[in-house]
């Protein structure tokens, strides 16, 4: 009698083990699903690579690891987030249409805000108030095939970027040059830190 009146007296979830196993699950589950969203949000995301545009720097089938922690920061500091010239970066398309597929594109910085950007002669120039006649971002970067195609010359507008992808010949890179427009900085998802696929490709940028 003593051990009916103790399991009598046992909450709910002791007397029905079943229950209590499936609902530890379900709060598994959930504990599970809010720290990937915290850390896709916060820490880092993983993108596939799609397309030639970054060739041959990067090709399609492409995992890459794009690192969240630098914008975090600056937007606890209620800053815009901007990356470091010649970083590759992933970026939500300004343009991005509903149930197409380009949502994210993976491009190259070139240029910030204020700064005169050419394409001539299958050269891309940047002018500043450091380089007043001009230099070539691409001669401290490796991996941006050239000749640059287009024709380009314009200023980059306040709190954007000029971007390019490494592939820039004809109109295999939709970008800056060729319709894209500048990125605004709070579409800057973050730059790619490493890609992981495939295995015999591992990068570190």
């Amino acid at each position: 009698m003593l051990y009916s009146k103790e399991l009598m007296e046992a909450n709910y979830l002791t007397r029905h083990p079943r229950i209590k196993d499936a609902f530890q699950f379900g709060i598994f589950i959930l504990l599970v699903a809010i720290g990937t969203i915290l850390i896709n949000a916060f820490v880092f995301r993983s993108f596939s690579v799609l397309g030639p545009s970054m060739e041959s720097t990067m090709y399609t089938g492409d995992r890459l690891i794009v690192n969240r922690i630098p914008v975090t920061m600056a937007q606890l500091k209620n800053q815009p987030y901007t990356p470091e010239r010649g970083q590759i970066i992933v970026f939500k398309n300004p343009r991005y249409v509903a149930g197409e597929p380009d949502e994210y594109i993976v491009k190259r910085v070139i240029a910030f805000a204020g700064e005169r950007v050419t394409v001539k002669d299958g050269v891309v120039t940047v002018y500043n108030a450091a380089h007043t006649d001009g230099f070539r971002p691409d001669d401290a970067t490796k991996g941006p095939g050239s000749p640059t195609s287009g024709e380009v010359d314009m200023t980059v507008p306040d709190g954007t970027l000029f971007v390019c992808g490494d592939h820039r010949q004809g109109n295999y890179s939709y970008d800056s040059r060729s319709g894209l427009g500048t990125i605004p900085l709070f579409d800057v998802i973050g730059p790619v830190s490493a890609r992981i696929w495939p295995l015999t490709s591992i990068t570190f940028y």
